[in-house]
């Protein structure tokens, strides 16, 4: 048995016996004197097991119960592979920036950890060998994301200094907070704006100011939501959808074909081996920065403004760099 399996039957044989002698629990761990010993030594020093050796009884057995710290075993249902999913969560929960969950899941994260040390692997190993990076994400203001995240919770609403970064201006607004959304390496509030008398979402990063309030929330039915701000593409909202077909070359489609560009897209194969990928937008600014990504092994297909959209976009970048299309410089 392994060492977490020896705690469990260590805390078993004192609980049914009440008093265990040392020879049994050789006995029945099935192990040398000196691995007992340091089973009973991380117990005590790292469990707190209230485990003491009675003289007069001839075994050990546990102490008076609650006197000093709580003494728990860590969870067995979590096997060593579940337990290193989850330490790897918790390295990408840590990266995602502060929140209300962080002093309720340490706990468990500690209990984690002992149960992986227990197994002989050293937490170590994943600060080491795992490792998220997040290269796109903007930084924000943490003392911003706590009053946001309890506002949507709680159902209050927020005042809140919006910087827009295409107007480069900073307004002040009154907002009922929906939906707080992790996307693309950002953080994005989903709310109810006073001043537009409409469903926006905004970028937790162009916070300047967050003013908590105790005034309620206006309430946005989740259909209205989802139609505002989930039926486009990406993270721009729009409620006028319209349906883009793009094509891919057969070597770009080896990625293309297994990700995941709208929940709601349609792909397939044409006999000349291109993938053709159909996806709603509303908004096309995010959309056409994805297909661009796969110049020149794109192309659109459908609609001719998203076509036109993208050849004008072409000609300008080639402009820019002053090459004609023979690809000689511009005089």
């Amino acid at each position: 048995m392994d060492r977490t399996e020896r705690f469990y039957k260590i805390d078993r044989l004192l609980q049914e016996r009440v008093v265990v002698p040392v020879d049994v629990f050789l006995g029945e761990l099935e192990v040398s004197r000196a691995t007992f010993k340091r089973d009973l030594e991380y117990l005590r020093d790292r469990l707190h097991a209230p485990i003491i050796w009675d003289r007069d009884a001839g075994g050990y057995r546990f102490d008076r119960p609650n006197l000093g710290e709580k003494y728990e075993l860590p969870g067995l249902w979590f096997n060593a592979s579940e337990i290193h999913a989850l330490l790897t969560m918790q390295q990408l929960l840590t990266s995602l920036g502060p929140g209300l969950l962080t002093p309720h899941i340490e706990p468990l994260l500690a209990r984690l950890r002992l149960l992986l040390d227990a197994k002989n692997v050293p937490i170590e190993a994943f600060e080491k060998r795992i490792r998220i990076q997040r290269l796109t994400a903007r930084t924000y203001e943490p003392q911003h994301f706590l009053p946001v995240v309890t506002a949507v919770l709680q159902r209050k609403r927020l005042i809140i200094d919006h910087y827009n970064r295409y107007r480069d201006e900073t307004i002040r607004r009154e907002v009922s907070p929906q939906r707080l959304n992790y996307y693309q390496e950002n953080w994005y509030v989903d709310a109810w704006c006073h001043l537009r008398n409409d469903v926006r979402r905004f970028a937790l990063d162009s916070f300047r100011a967050v003013l908590s309030t105790d005034e309620s929330a206006v309430e946005v039915p989740e259909d209205e939501l989802q139609a505002a701000l989930d039926s486009g593409y990406g993270i721009f909202s729009g409620s006028t959808v319209v349906w883009a077909e793009i094509s891919f070359s057969s070597e770009r489609a080896r990625w293309v074909s297994q990700e995941v560009w709208h929940a709601s897209q349609s792909g397939w194969f044409a006999e000349s081996g291109r993938y053709h990928l159909r996806v709603p937008y509303s908004d096309v600014r995010e959309l056409l920065m994805n297909i661009l990504k796969h110049i020149p092994d794109v192309k659109i297909i459908s609609p001719l403004s998203l076509e036109r959209l993208f050849a004008d976009r072409l000609r300008a970048a080639v402009a820019d760099l002053g090459v004609g299309s023979s690809g000689e410089p511009l005089k």
